[in-house]
């Protein structure tokens, strides 16, 4: 087949809002596998894509932590986060589909045949993806709001350099697996009235491996893989918040006897700050003004996270009154302008007046200064 072309989103693929629940993303899926499904279009290749379309957004949003995933990332936070192996979606072919669809709903009966469209060759998985390793990072409202370039030490496992990684000790070599001929798998076929169904799975004999070391290297243990501190440095994007997380791909765990690496996901985590509170986009603040100020208005100078500015208070500002400060919130992460910033304002009452300050008070009291409008 040509290059693939761009994926369609997920919710619509099977034809559901984002808020479709848990049931309707099931049974609008069973709907499109049951139209599209090979063994009812034998040797309609526009109708396989379909069903393997549809069992790939099935697969996603199925599950609650990739639906997350795909919720705030699309297809880009998919990659590298799927497959048992740690495959991700760019290898999702016809037999992960069948796989899925028969795991969920099994045939369909009709006398299909080979549920795997009588496929007979096995398919070699190799060495497993390494796994993917979290970390957090603290960072102040400042730095998330203007971007930061951050170095971040992490213990991986890294390729154990006295066996390169095979797992084999020095002089000898990993001998294919005699069970599954190297394929890293094996397939077991079923027959009942609905046909014949193949399940295939690892190959207990290496561990889905192909390969199978008889003389483990004293220095990892046969593992192949050895631990140790790494720093990788980590740009931040402006307008990053608690929850949001920076994939560094391929600099996770490397897999078991020459496998490939995993990521690391370096999960945001705002630190509190004294004057700011964040809401989304927008950061809210206070300011605390003198009584004459907010009767007579006056300017004065607010603190931001991009520093001071000046704000007009005018004549007549009651207590808890809020101003807005256009475009001085957070940057907007997946798109342009920023967030506002929300100043409220207190209003400062001396606790213990001189005697001149109180006869002033009592004087303007007196004059009906201070008696609301009826």
């Amino acid at each position: 087949m040509g290059a693939r072309m761009a994926k369609r989103d997920y919710y619509e693929v099977l034809g559901v809002g984002r808020d479709a629940t848990a049931d309707e993303v099931k049974k609008a899926y069973r709907k499109l596998a049951f139209q599209h499904h090979p063994d009812r279009n034998p040797g309609d290749a526009a109708a396989e894509e379909k069903f393997k379309e549809a069992t790939e957004a099935y697969e996603v949003l199925r599950d609650p932590e990739k639906r997350s995933r795909y919720d705030q990332f699309g297809h880009s936070g998919m990659e590298g986060a799927f497959g048992g192996a740690g495959r991700d979606f760019s290898g999702f072919d016809l037999h992960d589909a069948l796989r899925a669809f028969m795991r969920d709903f099994g045939g369909f009966g009709g006398g299909f045949g080979d549920f795997f469209g009588g496929a007979t060759g096995q398919r070699t998985r190799g060495p497993a993806r390494g796994g993917d390793l979290q970390i957090r990072l603290p960072l102040t409202l400042e730095e998330a709001a203007a971007g930061a370039e951050k170095k971040v030490k992490v213990r991986v496992e890294v390729r154990c350099d006295e066996c390169g990684g095979t797992g084999a000790k020095a002089g000898t070599n990993p001998r294919v697996c005699s069970t599954c001929n190297g394929a890293g798998q094996v397939r077991q076929v079923q027959r009942s009235f609905l046909g014949q169904f193949v399940n295939v799975t690892d190959c207990p004999a290496c561990g889905g491996q192909g390969t199978v070391v008889d003389a483990p290297c004293p220095a990892c243990a046969g593992e192949g893989r050895r631990p140790k501190s790494q720093t990788f440095s980590v740009r931040i994007p402006a307008g990053v918040s608690t929850g949001n997380y920076i994939p560094l791909r391929g600099k996770g765990n490397v897999g078991p006897r020459g496998g490939p690496p995993g990521d690391i996901l370096v999960v945001i985590e705002e630190s509190p700050h004294p004057s700011f509170e964040r809401h989304g986009d927008d950061v809210l603040s206070e300011i605390t003004i003198s009584y004459d100020q907010a009767v007579l208005g006056d300017s004065v100078q607010v603190p931001t996270l991009e520093g001071r500015v000046k704000m007009n208070i005018p004549a007549g500002t009651e207590p808890g009154k809020i101003f807005r400060l256009r475009g001085k919130g957070f940057p907007h992460l997946r798109g342009r302008g920023r967030g506002d910033q929300l100043v409220q304002v207190r209003v400062w009452v001396p606790k213990k007046p001189s005697k001149e300050e109180k006869s002033m008070i009592q004087e303007m009291r007196e004059k009906g200064l201070f008696r609301p409008p009826s």
